[in-house]
């Protein structure tokens, strides 16, 4: 008993080896690593704007009209056709025509023979003053008649010059290589002065036109690079231009009409096919996709959780988005190519959190018995 309480005191004052080992702490718990699904952001040509579709044009066409009126006689070309630079595509009843330059002619010789009488009344007058059998007044009569009848004579003259040249409209010619893409008159109908009658799509150049909302006119205007494929090539694209873009509304549609040049066109871009036009965002090449639930809003910056490859845990960052595409969105800043992001859980975590990553296969498993 002595012993025993001779141990307690020892150990109270300090007196035994052993005695001032601190007491064992707790261990403490693991971390928790939060199990979150992810994907890894691409880059390469995202489309940041919208899909237009429209129409393959000529960049050329010419509604063509005769300069002169008349009933047409003669169609000489058919929708579809192929026609060259000066060829004949339909022809007026030239019957008028010839009659008034036969009216031309005859008012030309008419106007000669006055001039040739007057020359001869001059002579015959100078000839008498020398005689002293006419007065200086005769002759000086004599010579503005001359005038007058020579003046008469330019302007006839110029009158049959009118007349031939309008006997050569009655034919409607070509103004350039192309193919006939409409007829507006046909054959036995009175046409007036430049009333369109044939359209010439012209060969070389094409564009597409398209049909804007007003909502997308600034994004088609600031847009760095255009797309144009076709709908019956879907796997074939060409490069585009913003060529025009109408300063007014359609009154009916209510919207603008685009025309975009295609780069390089070749025969496969054939005149009323049908195309799509996308617009790309000017850095649409560093743009990424990512799915809108990867996007957490805090104090109205769209930021997302970017998971560090090497510690596995994740941060937030800002991040710049452009148009929602179904269920993604076009991230134009904030995320670079091969970064892993958080898409699901993104509410839960906390900066610095260690995740791991599961496929939707996994998820699928946990819930099995």
């Amino acid at each position: 008993m002595k012993t025993a309480s001779a141990l307690v005191l020892s150990c109270l004052v300090g007196t035994m080896p052993g005695c001032d080992r601190a007491a064992p702490t707790a261990p403490s718990p693991a971390e928790v690593i939060r199990p979150v699904r992810s994907v890894v952001a691409t880059a390469g040509g995202a489309a940041t704007g919208a899909t237009y579709a429209g129409e393959i044009r000529a960049r050329y066409e010419s509604r063509l009209g005769f300069q002169g009126s008349g009933r047409l006689s003669a169609r000489l070309v058919e929708v579809g056709s192929a026609v060259r630079r000066g060829q004949p595509l339909m022809r007026l009843d030239p019957a008028q025509e010839v009659l008034h330059v036969a009216v031309a002619d005859a008012d030309v010789e008419a106007a000669r023979s006055r001039v040739a009488q007057n020359r001869i009344d001059l002579q015959r007058t100078e000839q008498l003053l020398a005689r002293r059998f006419a007065s200086q007044a005769e002759v000086d009569q004599a010579r503005l008649a001359l005038a007058q009848s020579e003046s008469q004579l330019q302007s006839a003259s110029a009158q049959q010059r009118l007349k031939v040249n309008q006997r050569g409209y009655t034919t409607l010619n070509a103004d350039r290589d192309g193919v006939v893409t409409a007829i507006h008159a046909e054959v036995g109908q009175v046409v007036s002065p430049g009333q369109p009658v044939v359209t010439v799509a012209a060969d070389g150049e094409r564009e597409v036109l398209v049909a804007i909302a007003e909502s997308r006119v600034d994004e088609l205007a600031r847009a760095g690079a255009l797309q144009v494929s076709l709908w019956a090539q879907p796997d074939k694209v060409y490069s585009g231009t913003l060529r025009e873009l109408s300063p007014n509304t359609d009154s009916v549609t209510r919207t603008y009409s685009a025309r975009i040049s295609v780069r390089d066109p070749d025969p496969s871009l054939r005149l009323g096919m049908t195309a799509s036009v996308r617009v790309l965002d000017s850095d649409g090449s560093r743009a990424v996709r990512l799915p809108l639930t990867a996007i957490l809003e805090r104090d109205g910056q769209p930021t997302v959780w970017v998971i560090d490859a090497a510690t596995g845990r994740v941060q937030s960052r800002g991040v710049r988005l452009g148009a929602a595409r179904g269920d993604d969105v076009i991230v134009l800043e904030g995320v670079g190519a091969g970064e892993a992001v958080v898409s699901a859980g993104v509410h839960q975590l906390v900066a610095d959190q260690k995740v791991r990553s599961i496929e939707a296969t996994d998820v699928a498993m946990k819930g099995r018995p």
